[in-house]
């Protein structure tokens, strides 16, 4: 048995000024650049652990980009982490299983209910699946359910993946799907390509499709270190290509 934490810092958005909606009306503040915040213990191959995290459902998902022009997935679009959630880990020889349960709260910037999370992966010769739950019940509201299943396969020097997620919102008695289909391709050894599409369509409205394309460059004496550009938009009114470049240090 082990004790462990961890602390993570983004601040990112926190310089940015932005603010991303959660669910409904519900924002979440960028005052405090803390990502991560949490406490566990792991025995065996079970891992146990509490505070500001992500949820099991953040674990899913295909897409590629560096920033999506629409949302990762239906659980990105709900929410995939909160301040008080209990999480647990099962790491097996074929298959990786995870819950959490993020517990009823009014936080400062509205409130957000109780999550319930769960995720189921495993690899058969190279072709990775995956699947996932997540149950919102708002505060005084009806319950969010979204499920999603993906598929990749890693041909070598290239690798091909999709996903599918639906969120049906009894709030509203609307469903709202969105599907991913991402490539990657190995140039060289210090070199990766990109490419991807996305599409969300929610009941009675117009659907919206996006793609990007991105490519880094890992440098080969500090492989700790890499440079990235990206491109991105999607078929919205009023909307231009986005560009992205930038430069990643991990420690």
């Amino acid at each position: 048995m082990k004790a462990f934490g961890r602390l993570d810092l983004d601040f990112k958005d926190h310089a940015n000024g932005n603010e991303e909606e959660i669910a409904g009306d519900n924002y979440a503040s960028t005052d405090e650049p803390i990502e991560e915040a949490y406490v566990g213990i792991q025995y065996g191959v079970t891992s146990f652990s509490f505070g500001k995290q992500n949820f099991a459902s953040d674990e899913f998902g295909i897409e590629e980009a560096y920033e999506a022009p629409l949302d990762e997935d239906q659980f990105d679009a709900v929410d995939t982490d909160g301040d008080d959630t209990f999480r647990v880990d099962v790491e097996l020889d074929q298959v990786y299983l995870v819950a959490s349960y993020e517990l009823e709260a009014e936080d400062k910037d509205g409130i957000t209910g109780e999550f319930f999370d769960l995720f189921a992966a495993t690899e058969i010769a190279g072709l990775e699946l995956a699947a996932a739950f997540q149950q919102h019940t708002p505060i005084g509201g009806d319950s969010l359910d979204t499920w999603g299943l993906s598929a990749g396969y890693d041909f070598g020097m290239f690798g091909l993946a999709a996903d599918y997620s639906v969120t049906d919102d009894s709030n509203t008695d609307r469903e709202t799907t969105l599907y991913n289909v991402a490539a990657t391709i190995d140039v060289t050894s210090t070199t990766g390509v990109a490419i991807g599409m996305q599409n969300q369509e929610e009941d009675n409205e117009e659907d919206v499709t996006g793609w990007y394309a991105n490519v880094t460059y890992k440098f080969p004496e500090a492989k700790n270190v890499s440079v990235f550009a990206e491109i991105a938009d999607t078929d919205e009114d009023d909307t231009d290509m986005g560009f992205l470049a930038g430069m990643r240090v991990k420690f």
